[in-house]
């Protein structure tokens, strides 16, 4: 019964008010208490507190003043943060290098982008990124392309790179077929890579480089629009060789991940990290944990956290 009533009603501020609210419809152990508390606890935090939100609007460029307009100012954008997404709008949580061109909070992708003055501007920064090969650029969670800084990148893939030796037990046939193609030729467009791989199907030869991206294996070099649009793919490790054979733990890897967001964040809701960064709930809480132990962060209610020097 007290359960049912804690979910409709409100829950007392004070938890030894809630203890004794409870006690009135008869005894309950410690388990039930604490689960009543921690759920009251999280629903204080399903919005973030106005404070966070403005310092995010400062880090994460959602101001006119500092919005992004330019290639080198996109690059330095993603060094400082670890990694954002590409084009991703205000829907989706985690910054992004298409709002922080718009330079505002509510930044909402237009239905015909082709004639959008902002999309165009973020897809064409987007593509100098990318040309220049100092930021990592893929598919690392979905089908949403994000960038990590060169400094990231080590961790990103002791999460979830796979080694040479490991390829032929873990990559799909496609995926392995795609890779044998690109060590022989170095890099190569989308379609003559196709054919080379001997992949008939469109969709089985798109969910194969999703794949390598994923695991670190390929990226997208340079794209052309003329005179048909293209990617040109090319191995991640002419790019990024020392960062993909600097080896890092897991431990570590999770901790410094939680680190670069929490520094633009400011401050975390339950399950934040893990849908920006693609990794799952409990890997999350590694990474967020290992900062509050190292008193980088304060632990505010269950799964949010928020960085110790803001109070």
């Amino acid at each position: 019964m007290f359960i049912r009533l804690g979910l409709r009603g409100s829950f007392p501020k004070d938890k030894e008010l809630l203890a004794s609210s409870l006690m009135c419809f008869g005894q309950i152990d410690d388990l039930a208490l604490v689960s009543l508390i921690a759920f009251r606890e999280m629903e204080t935090f399903k919005e973030l507190p106005q404070d966070i939100e403005i310092f995010r609007d400062r880090t994460w460029h959602r101001e006119p003043e500092s919005r992004i307009e330019e290639v080198l100012a996109a690059e330095k954008f993603v060094d400082r943060l670890g990694f954002c997404s590409a084009l991703t709008d205000s829907r989706r949580p985690g910054p992004s290098l298409y709002i922080a061109v718009c330079g505002r909070r509510d930044a909402h992708t237009p239905r015909h982008v082709q004639k959008d003055p902002e999309s165009s501007l973020a897809w064409t920064i987007k593509d100098g990124v990318l040309r220049h090969g100092r930021t990592y650029y893929g598919k690392l969670r979905g089908t949403r392309s994000i960038f990590v800084a060169r400094r990231l990148v080590p961790h990103f893939n002791a999460l979830r790179g796979v080694k040479r030796k490991e390829e032929q037990l873990l990559l799909s046939q496609p995926a392995q077929n795609i890779l044998k193609i690109l060590r022989k030729e170095w890099e190569m467009s989308t379609r003559d890579l196709r054919i080379a791989s001997r992949i008939k199907e469109r969709g089985s030869f798109t969910r194969a480089i999703d794949e390598l991206q994923r695991v670190f294996k390929v990226i997208p070099s340079e794209v052309i629009y003329e005179p048909i649009f293209t990617y040109i793919w090319s191995l991640a490790e002419s790019r990024f060789q020392d960062e993909l054979e600097t080896k890092v733990s897991r431990e570590e890897a999770l901790k410094e991940i939680a680190r670069a967001y929490l520094t633009g964040a400011g401050m975390t809701l339950r399950g934040e990290l893990a849908r920006v960064t693609g990794l799952s709930n409990p890997e999350a809480g590694i990474g967020n944990w290992a900062l509050v132990d190292e008193g980088f962060a304060t632990r505010v209610a269950p799964g949010v956290y928020r960085l110790k020097e803001l109070g």
